[in-house]
């Protein structure tokens, strides 16, 4: 490099996106620099930029504002390594790689690890940071530097564009297994007839959802009734293809759609995958008693906390899940994130056709803040840089 600079999109304020120069990030004896080549843009990228959401907080968990303290964003991120730090084995110059942009007690060296990382759950860890979410610098710049142990290898020749999904894969991955290991009256694949799940309602037929498809039926190998709530027809296609039963909620009552196809029964899974405020008016018309709801959106704008009483009146177990924890290999890698990349790289997901806006340049990408990402059709937007 004959740079000591580098340009990367500042958010200094509320919507107000900046191309500046930065230094290019020093490199300490256990990390990695990496270029960046490709870097999604996340439903959690937009509400930060909107001021609908802030993860970047003090210690009493309060958000610091953005005119103190501005972020550079993008956390689904790809990219070659450009320089290595001394103590680095297992990665050389040139290497294609996706980034686990969290750190953890693994990426800190921290021992013994917290106990939230003893037990694989790496986004709770007890000093967790994030690059491009919690003030640390994202990958919307052409460097990034981390812990070698954040770094997975690409060992294929699948595309930088899909391989950017591998962290919202991860994701679904994870919010998987929390219901799996959750407590639940119904189950998918129960031995027992009547606490198996039978039917599943994914609201929201964005990346997050069509990604749920997929993982469902060809992954969990889940074969019962599966529907998504989807007002778009571009993204109910896309549903369909994938093996669900789509419904266009502002045509069809989806309460009544669901009391159909379930003889009445209601679905024992429901997955929100919109993070809208609205989903929690309906959940009670939709769900059989005791069913499962797993909250992966974000998000929920304009709901009032008292539609939980009907919720909490028919007792049904709710989930969260954020990230793509899920344990460590014996390096320290992310487990989670070499599971999402294989599924990728073997085909299982697709995610090609969810990929419907490129930006060849960081001064482009702005305009999938501004207005792109609020196109009907706009289902998921990269950085290709």
């Amino acid at each position: 490099m004959n740079s000591t600079t580098m340009q990367g999109l500042l958010l200094s304020d509320i919507t107000k996106l900046e191309l500046k120069q930065f230094p290019i990030p020093a490199v300490n004896s256990h990390n990695v620099l990496v270029k960046v080549q490709a870097v999604g843009l996340c439903g959690s990228d937009f509400h930060i930029f909107s001021g609908e959401a802030n993860y970047n907080t003090d210690k009493r968990g309060r958000p610091i504002p953005l005119v103190e303290q501005p972020q550079i964003l993008g956390h689904e991120i790809v990219g070659v390594v450009a320089e290595v730090g001394e103590e680095v084995e297992d990665l050389q110059i040139g290497d294609r790689v996706v980034l686990d942009q969290g750190l953890n007690c693994f990426s800190k060296q921290k021992k013994p690890l917290c106990e939230y990382c003893a037990t694989g759950d790496s986004h709770q860890c007890q000093f967790y940071t994030e690059h491009g979410i919690t003030g640390l610098p994202g990958g919307l710049a052409e460097y990034i530097a981390l812990p070698a142990v954040n770094l997975i290898p690409i060992n294929s020749d699948l595309d930088r564009v899909e391989a950017a999904l591998t962290e919202p894969l991860g994701c679904v991955i994870h919010a998987s297994d929390r219901v799996i290991r959750s407590r639940t009256r119904y189950a998918i694949g129960a031995e027992e007839i009547d606490r198996s799940v039978k039917s599943i309602l994914i609201c929201g037929g964005g990346p997050a959802g069509l990604m749920f498809i997929q993982y469902l039926r060809n992954v969990l190998q889940y074969d019962g009734l599966l529907l998504v709530s989807e007002p778009n027809a571009f993204r109910r296609e896309l549903a369909t293809g994938f093996g669900a039963v789509a419904i266009d909620p502002l045509v069809d009552d989806l309460a009544e759609v669901v009391e159909e196809k379930t003889n009445g029964r209601r679905v024992e899974y429901l997955i929100d995958a919109s993070g809208a405020g609205s989903v929690f008016n309906s959940i009670p018309g939709l769900i059989r008693k005791q069913a499962t709801i797993l909250l992966y959106g974000y998000g929920h704008a304009g709901a009032d906390v008292s539609v939980l009483n009907n919720l909490q009146f028919i007792e049904p177990t709710l989930v969260t899940a954020t990230g793509a924890s899920g344990g460590f290999d014996s390096q320290g890698k992310t487990l989670t994130y070499q599971k999402a990349l294989d599924l990728l790289e073997s085909k299982q997901i697709n995610v090609g056709s969810l990929i419907t806006h490129r930006y060849e340049s960081l001064a482009d990408v702005p305009q999938a803040f501004v207005s792109d990402h609020q196109n009907p059709d706009y289902i998921k937007g990269v950085a290709v840089l």
